[in-house]
């Protein structure tokens, strides 16, 4: 009998909080259908209008500019990133350096900092290199955010690849280069495709910083969903179009690699 309840207890606690955490997603996504006067009224009847969405990438909103800024932005991010977090994770896993554990705390240190401590930093280091509100000086921010999250993800994937395997190419004569190339980085591959979707996710829905350094020109999907906000108030259906174009691509990169990101999430963590 008490484990019948304690199965039904558990079962609609996870129900409930499933109920909590999609409904605002399933509100923003009815709202984005819904014609402007029944964006104001709680009710999920309704005639649906794909309006909203052409709206949004007409003047004066030119959601199409924002949303190329954020893909450009976010894919550069990666393809820096990751290659380079890739090699300093490997350095800190494998080369047994003086000072190593320091150095790699220093990198993770960087996380802890928050982020609008930074902030104004950035922006007058960028106004002096004339770079403010250029895609260039997210993609740096964005570098400097997420680099240390990839290396710290990455390093524990390397850990789990034996390293018995890399001596016995390197006693055959493949150098270090080729080793990380034809054994590590196939063996750390899960462990990199998971980086690399947090690591777009991250840059993807990054707010403060693009908020602060761009003005119009590289201007964000994030940011332009505060454009949504006019002299008749917050255009709920417009700015819901929006997020709905902000979070769909996200979730169909989940669906699309959800067996490789499940196994990269585990794989990191036996060793």
């Amino acid at each position: 009998m008490k484990k019948q309840l304690f199965w039904w207890g558990e079962r609609a606690l996870l129900v409930f909080v499933a109920v909590v955490a999609l409904f605002p997603i399933l509100w923003m996504f009815l709202t984005a259908f819904k014609q402007p006067l029944d964006a104001y009224r709680v009710s999920i009847f309704f005639t649906p209008t794909f309006n909203n969405f052409k709206a949004v990438f007409d003047e004066p909103w030119y959601l199409g500019r924002m949303v190329m800024n954020s893909v450009i932005v976010a894919s550069v991010t990666v393809m820096i990133s990751v290659p380079c977090a890739s090699l300093a994770a490997y350095a800190f896993s494998r080369f047994r350096m003086r000072g190593r554990k320091f150095l790699f705390f220093l990198v993770l240190s960087t996380q802890f900092i928050p982020a609008v401590v930074i902030v104004l930093p950035f922006f007058l280091m960028f106004r002096q290199l004339g770079l403010l509100d250029t895609r260039l000086a997210l993609i740096i921010v964005n570098l400097a955010i997420v680099t240390p999250f990839v290396i710290w993800m990455i390093k524990g994937f390397i850990d789990a690849i034996p390293v018995e395997a890399e001596e016995a190419a390197m006693v055959d004569g493949a150098s270090r280069l080729r080793v990380i190339r034809d054994i590590v980085l196939p063996m750390a591959a899960p462990g990199i495709l998971t980086s690399s979707i947090f690591c777009f996710i991250l840059t993807w829905n990054e707010f403060l910083f693009a908020l602060i350094i761009t003005r119009r020109e590289a201007v964000t999907l994030p940011v332009g969903l505060v454009n949504f906000r006019t002299e008749r108030g917050d255009l709920w259906e417009l700015m819901s179009a929006a997020g709905v174009m902000i979070t769909v691509p996200i979730f169909i990169m989940a669906i699309i690699i959800q067996k490789h990101f499940t196994r990269g999430m585990t794989a990191g963590a036996v060793k």
